[in-house]
């Protein structure tokens, strides 16, 4: 490993953090970088809510859980469906008492020829819109100084947001479609922080790039200069497993470091800058109150935009 043979809590220097009485609701987390988030955050103490849409992996992943002395529970949803990411967000509210940090890592990189119910493509539904979805719909089960990790990527330096262009399926590629809707994640994150901390709430919201894992559907599709772009930018997206991309989700769910700390993006567990285009603020307030027209449900937090 690029890291070495570490957990991700190690990697991130918070194997010593304990988070026992906390909740951590992880998407995706039945493989890859979600589940070793999902191991690591239930190692350091908390009780961790799965999700995923094969029920199978989840109880695996539940029962590995377990076996770490977590208080560990699978929950499904398909994010392609609407219904099914309201469904998931009551199955959590009956289940839990509050959340303390909500990991939005479910997505993936996808034919975008294809539309989902709504009429979208498939990566800006299931990447942004069905996470903006679920965490307004948790907002109110949230604890006092509950954290929103947001899993983005360094893809999104690489595009800009044409709103029309993002929510229309196209001709473009595959890796185009997929660096908008992580661009879009970036959006989601910084306009959801914004208008928290206009509200006045203690909750924080920041997003990542994760690295880029040898074998994913995501490295498949890299353009070979990305690479070497990532490099220069002292993110190095390369990474070898999928507990080195767990780290930095790891260390925003635990770290006492970034206490208070909302509206930023990270990478290899510190602050980066992201690219011009992903700190537009007037883009951030579009994608959001367009997210919600598509949605047909009310503008969230309308009255702190």
């Amino acid at each position: 490993m690029i890291l070495g043979e570490r957990d991700p809590e190690v990697k991130a220097g918070v194997q010593g953090v304990d988070m026992s009485g906390q909740t951590v609701l992880v998407t995706g987390s039945t493989n890859g970088l979600g589940r070793q988030a999902a191991m690591a955050i239930g190692r350091l103490g908390a009780d961790v809510v799965v999700h995923g849409r094969d029920r199978t992996a989840g109880e695996s992943a539940v029962r590995e859980l377990a076996d770490l002395g977590s208080d560990a529970q699978f929950v499904s949803a398909d994010y392609a469906s609407v219904e099914d990411v309201r469904e998931m967000a009551d199955d959590v509210r009956e289940s839990v008492d509050e959340i303390d940090v909500l990991c939005n890592n479910a997505g993936g990189l996808f034919d975008d020829n294809e539309t989902t119910e709504l009429g979208l493509g498939k990566h800006f539904h299931i990447n942004h819109l069905s996470p903006y979805l679920l965490t307004t719909e948790l907002l109110d089960t949230l604890a006092p100084e509950a954290r929103i990790v947001t899993t983005s990527s360094i893809g999104h330096r690489v595009s800009s947001l044409n709103l029309d262009a993002l929510i229309e399926p196209g001709p473009f590629s595959e890796w185009a479609a997929y660096c908008r809707s992580k661009l879009a994640n970036i959006h989601f994150s910084n306009e959801l922080a914004r208008r928290l901390a206009a509200a006045g709430s203690d909750v924080t919201s920041n997003s990542f790039h994760p690295g880029i894992i040898p074998g994913s559907e995501f490295s498949r599709a890299l353009p070979g200069p990305i690479q070497q772009f990532g490099d220069l930018l002292g993110e190095v997206p390369l990474t070898d497993s999928p507990e080195d991309g767990a780290a930095t989700m790891t260390y925003l769910a635990a770290s006492d470091s970034v206490d208070g700390v909302t509206g930023e993006y990270f990478a290899r567990c510190r602050q980066r800058r992201p690219a011009p285009d992903a700190r537009d603020e007037t883009a951030q307030r579009d994608l959001w109150k367009r997210s919600a027209d598509l949605l047909d449900i009310q503008e969230p937090l309308a009255e702190y935009a």
